[in-house]
């Protein structure tokens, strides 16, 4: 029979080179991406964006009063739930996102509506406000 004198021998490990983990052998034969960021550029064509609604001007007159009333109640820390728009990063459009939270302040220099969790969300981006206890 052929190779009889040494099939039986043991197996050589080198003193120099470390052995494979079974980990690094499988690396070496996992799939090649040719297209690198391929997939993610499929994916982003894909992904839904809103666009912004342009409000009209008894909606702003009505979200102003809203305003105007969380500020003179505003040491109850009233609940609210907010609904703004947030841009897209990466495409035009963006999303609605709706916040409900205790307020914490209304800063009129940052034009911003704080939450007792610290989130700040810009005036200008809000579309609609409901108080707790408001019709």
């Amino acid at each position: 029979m052929r190779y009889e004198d040494i099939i039986h021998l043991d197996h050589h490990e080198s003193r120099s080179h470390p052995k494979m983990t079974m980990m690094n052998r499988a690396a070496q034969f996992a799939p090649f991406a040719a297209l690198t960021g391929y997939d993610d550029h499929i994916y982003e064509a894909g992904r839904f964006t809103e666009d912004k609604r342009i409000l009209g001007e008894s909606d702003l007159i009505n979200l102003d009063y809203k305003i105007q009333y969380i500020e003179s109640i505003m040491d109850s820390h009233p609940l609210i739930t907010i609904l703004y728009f947030k841009e897209d990063d990466k495409k035009q459009g963006g999303m609605y996102i709706t916040k409900t939270g205790n307020v914490r302040r209304i800063d009129s220099y940052l034009n911003t509506i704080e939450f007792m969790d610290r989130i700040k969300i810009k005036l200008d981006i809000i579309m609609d406000i409901q108080i707790e206890g408001f019709d």
